[in-house]
C-alpha cells in the first residue's frame, strides 16, 4: 500500500496520535506525516503511507496557508494559549494602524526566532524537552519566507489572521513578535492549517471516520505531493536504472529538465517512480528517493 492521506486533525489531540490511529488500522504498514500540528492546532495534516513516507520531507516544504487568532495583552511560555500566561497589567491598546505597521514586519525573507517549545534539535536533544525540565534555550534566528499576512479582523485584544508562509515558519513566533512590535505581548489562541501545497482542508478527512476501507479509498497517488515539480517520463530501461539507484543521461530523456534542481520521475505505468535531481552541468539526472 503505497499514497498521501490529507487528514484534518482536531484540536486536542497530538499528531502522533493521529499516525497512531492509521497504523492501528493498516498494521504492518509504515505511516509518517508532513508538518507537526501541536494539540492546540487543527487543520490539515498530510500523512504519507508505505513507501510515500519518503516524501514527507518534500511536502513539508511545500507553502502553507495557516488562519490564526491572536490574543493580545499577554505572553506565553509556549507562545500559545496551552502555556503558562502572563498579563500585561495596563496594556496599550494599539490602533489598527499600528496593528497593519507589525504585520507589515513579518512578509517577506524574515530572521525568525523559532519557540523554545519546538522541535528543534539542542545538542542532541529536542528544544521542547529542554523547555520542560526547566533548561528553556533562545534559538538562534533563521531565515523564514512568508508570502502574506493578511488582518482578517481585528477587536481588541483579539486579532485575525491568515498567512502564507514557507517550511520552517512558526506561527507561535509571528504572534509573539507582533504582540512584542505593539507592546503588549501576544500569543496564539486559535490556529488552523487550511492548506499544504494542493492538501486543501476542504478535501481532508475525519480521523474519526477512518476505517481501513476508506483508508485504501481515500488515498491520494504520490504524485500529487510532488505535482509543482517538473515531471520527467521514463522508459521500461530508464525505470530499471532508477530502480537501482543509477543516473540517467539528460540527453536521452523525452522531457529534458529545464533548469538544475528536482524533478518528478514517472515510470511508465504513470506512477511516481522517484524524486531526481537535474544537473544540466553534467548532464545528468539522479535519482534521490526511489518509491519504487
Amino acid at each position: 500500500m503505497i499514497g498521501i492521506l490529507n487528514i484534518n486533525k482536531p484540536v486536542g489531540i497530538s499528531s502522533r496520535s493521529v499516525v497512531d490511529r492509521v497504523e492501528r488500522l493498516l498494521p504492518r504498514t509504515k505511516v509518517g506525516h508532513a508538518g507537526t500540528l501541536d494539540p492546540l492546532a487543527s487543520g490539515v495534516l498530510v500523512m504519507g503511507v508505505g513507501r510515500a513516507t519518503r516524501l514527507v520531507e518534500t511536502i513539508q516544504e511545500l507553502p502553507k496557508t495557516y488562519r490564526a487568532t491572536i490574543r493580545l495583552g499577554g505572553r506565553s511560555d509556549t507562545l500559545d494559549a496551552d502555556g503558562e500566561v502572563v498579563w500585561e497589567e495596563s496594556a496599550p491598546i494599539p490602533t489598527v494602524e499600528q496593528v497593519d505597521s507589525a504585520l507589515k514586519t513579518q512578509v517577506g525573507t524574515i530572521l525568525q526566532r523559532p519557540p523554545a517549545y519546538s522541535a528543534i534539535r539542542v545538542g542532541g536533544k529536542r528544544s521542547y524537552d529542554l523547555a520542560r525540565a526547566g533548561r528553556a534555550t533562545e534559538l538562534a534566528p533563521r531565515p523564514v519566507r512568508i508570502d502574506r499576512v493578511e488582518r482578517l479582523s481585528y477587536e481588541w485584544p483579539r486579532l485575525e489572521l491568515e498567512v502564507d508562509c514557507g517550511g520552517g515558519t512558526y506561527i507561535r513566533s509571528i504572534a509573539r513578535d507582533v504582540g512584542e512590535a505593539l507592546g503588549c505581548g501576544g500569543f496564539i489562541e486559535v490556529l488552523c492549517r487550511t492548506r499544504i501545497g494542493m492538501f486543501a482542508i476542504a478535501d481532508s478527512l475525519n480521523p474519526d471516520d477512518l476505517t481501513e476501507e476508506n483508508i485504501r479509498g481515500s488515498l491520494l497517488s504520490p504524485r500529487a505531493a510532488v505535482s509543482h515539480l517538473a515531471a520527467i517520463p521514463l522508459d521500461d530501461v530508464q525505470l530499471g536504472l532508477v530502480a537501482n539507484g543509477r543516473p540517467l543521461d539528460a540527453a536521452r530523456l523525452s522531457v529534458r529538465p529545464s533548469a538544475d534542481g528536482d524533478v518528478a520521475l514517472i515510470a511508465p505505468d504513470g506512477s511516481l517512480a522517484a524524486l531526481g535531481v537535474a544537473d544540466l552541468a553534467m548532464g545528468a539526472v539522479r535519482p534521490r528517493k526511489v518509491l519504487i
